[in-house]
């Protein structure tokens, strides 16, 4: 007989995903969400949760119904060269590309701008990040059990914090919420939903699913079964305390716009709220907190990549891995928060889609008996539409003119892919080749195959 978990061993398994999940991303993204949506905030915040919350949660559970042994694996059902590119850019765009450097960049944009002058920034940001990334660097060359137990105090402590802050606002709110700014004005909904994308963690979730699986089954849950209803509910508590976190820090964001006025990221928002409600004591604490969170976040970032690029690539050293990816994460990270960002987001609405599809061909791969036709072809359609958001975006972000050969395309794409303008193109044809492809899947396979 397979063993049941307790609550409080599904409690234990959540709160650890949520560490996992829980980094710079997390406290920047609503926070400028909030300010910019103002009173159109419960229709962007929902949006989202969606891409926030939802996403990872079924990214989670993706692995857990696939069976296979990590995310390069999976991606193999479309095929080998397709499985190592998607996971190689997929390591990348959540470590040394983007996400990595994001976590120096916020815990100097949270924790350490607000005590130093304008004219010190830029020096301020290099000497920070030199240390932050010269730190991560020393520990992921010698992982020790520090950074767990930093990680398993911090966790609860960022809770615990956060919620002190969020009961401060409802209780004592800094001021009205303010109209939206023009790209929350129409299309709230849709606007926050893409910009639940910059979190990251529907990317990380095909990678942090495997650790949570391997967690279950050593804790003596061995069944496919079992394995998927405790990744539900394991789960359920991460995204639950991630959701809540997500609508209040949010809710602090649209409180906070006529207080301080409008900021161009979410960083300032939380260390000016904490000022606000306790003083020096109050951005002394959250600057601690945030930084050592980022710096866990940073490390366990640099380990991953150095372990999946060492498995792809034996000849060269973990060692050499990480020492490059860290130094990399040093000279992006002082391009400044702002900066990361505009570049991150052309490539997530590229990977996004991918992610999203696999997820679904995952989920419904049983119905058409897992052949391949169906893989390629939904994947296919994918990579056509959101290769071109991505490089309309980029034009977009660094307000360019659009390229030559992408205008006709981005134009037919336009006037013939419903949902186009609100970076969902790719939803209806997707489903509509799955369909096709799923049904001649069903006529010309046996069930003996699967």
């Amino acid at each position: 007989m397979e063993k049941k978990l307790s609550f409080s061993s599904y409690l234990v398994i959540g709160t650890m995903l949520f560490a996992l999940f829980f980094g710079a991303g997390n406290l920047i993204f609503p926070a400028e969400l909030g300010q910019y949506a103002g009173t159109n905030l419960v229709p962007a915040i929902i949006g989202f949760l969606i891409t926030g919350v939802g996403l990872p949660f079924l990214g989670i559970l993706a692995m857990g119904v696939s069976g296979s042994r990590n995310l390069q694996e999976l991606a193999s059902r479309i095929h080998p060269v397709y499985a190592l590119i998607f996971t190689s850019l997929l390591y990348l765009t959540i470590g040394p590309f983007f996400a990595a450097p994001r976590t120096g960049a916020v815990a100097f944009d949270v924790g350490i701008a607000p005590f130093i002058p304008e004219s010190s920034m830029q020096l301020g940001l290099i000497i920070f990040t030199l240390l932050f990334f010269g730190l991560t660097l020393w520990l992921s060359l010698n992982p020790a059990k520090i950074v767990d137990r930093i990680g398993k105090i911090l966790s609860p402590g960022i809770i615990i914090l956060l919620f002190i802050l969020l009961i401060m606002v409802i209780i004592k709110p800094m001021g009205e919420i303010m109209p939206p700014q023009e790209a929350y004005m129409n299309g709230a909904f849709m606007k926050g939903f893409t910009e639940g994308y910059n979190t990251m963690d529907a990317l990380a979730s095909l990678v942090f699913g495997i650790i949570v699986i391997n967690v279950i089954r050593s804790m003596g849950v061995t069944s496919k079964r079992g394995i998927l209803v405790a990744s539900i509910k394991s789960g359920a508590v991460a995204t639950s305390f991630l959701g809540i976190l997500y609508v209040g820090i949010a809710y602090l964001g649209a409180t906070s716009t006529e207080a301080f006025g409008l900021f161009e990221t979410g960083g300032p928002v939380l260390s000016s709220a904490s000022s606000y409600y306790f003083g020096m004591i109050g951005s002394i604490m959250l600057a601690v907190i945030i930084t050592l969170a980022c710096l866990t976040t940073s490390i366990g970032l640099m380990i991953a990549c150095g372990e999946y690029f060492h498995t792809i690539l034996p000849k060269i050293s973990y060692k050499y891995f990480v020492t490059f990816f860290t130094l990399f994460c040093f000279v992006v990270a002082n391009f400044g928060l702002s900066n990361i960002i505009t570049y991150s987001i052309p490539v997530l609405m590229f990977l996004y889609p991918l992610a999203i599809v696999l997820m679904l061909l995952t989920f419904t791969s049983p119905l058409f008996y897992h052949a391949r036709v169906v893989y390629v072809s939904a994947t296919a359609v994918a990579f056509a539409i959101s290769i071109i958001d991505g490089f309309q975006t980029l034009c977009d972000s660094l307000k360019i003119p659009y390229f030559n050969w992408l205008q006709p395309i981005i134009t037919f794409y336009q006037q013939n892919l419903p949902f186009y303008h609100q970076g969902l193109g790719w939803l209806l044809p997707v489903l509509a080749i799955m369909l096709i492809t799923g049904l001649f899947a069903r006529i010309m396979y046996r069930p003996k195959t699967v």
